[in-house]
């Protein structure tokens, strides 16, 4: 039994490759919630959203546990990355608390995030001129009749 084509998270979805780590970490938007922090960079010239997952030594030296969180924060991701906007948004989330949180939790928090980022990239449109909720205006300008 396949999944939902909405709820996959394909190779092409996973950020990586050093140039493109290097390039988010330098120019990417930094935040926190209680037991993670996140970076993310719209505007990249792939054509879906990519997630990086981190879970550093010094909080958990037990591989075991590093990849249950990864796991689980992938999961949380995965079953949510609807609530991005576009296409081209590069996310790291990295775990930063010591101890083991659970999935509904994660879940929580990643939920957060994806709508801070949607909150805040939707305000960037608004600012810039590229509100997607705008009409769009033709460029021939209609005539009026003659002698009204």
């Amino acid at each position: 039994m396949s999944a939902p084509q909405g709820h996959t998270l394909p190779k092409e979805e996973r950020l990586c490759g050093k140039t493109t780590v290097s390039a988010l970490i330098s120019d990417g938007k930094w935040g926190a919630t209680a037991h993670l922090r996140y970076c993310w960079a719209a505007g990249r010239s792939s054509g879906c959203n990519r997630l990086m997952v981190a879970v550093p030594k010094k909080f958990f030296k037990r591989a075991v546990k590093r990849n249950l969180l990864k796991r689980r924060l992938r999961e949380a991701y995965r079953l949510q990355k609807e609530l991005l906007p576009g296409p081209g948004i590069d996310l790291m989330l990295s775990y930063s608390h010591a101890e083991v949180a659970d999935f509904a939790t994660l879940y929580a928090e990643v939920a957060n995030i994806l709508q801070r980022i949607s909150h805040h990239t939707d305000q960037e449109e608004r600012h810039s001129g590229l509100d997607p909720e705008s009409p769009v205006i033709s460029s021939e300008v209609e005539k009026s009749p003659a002698g009204l």
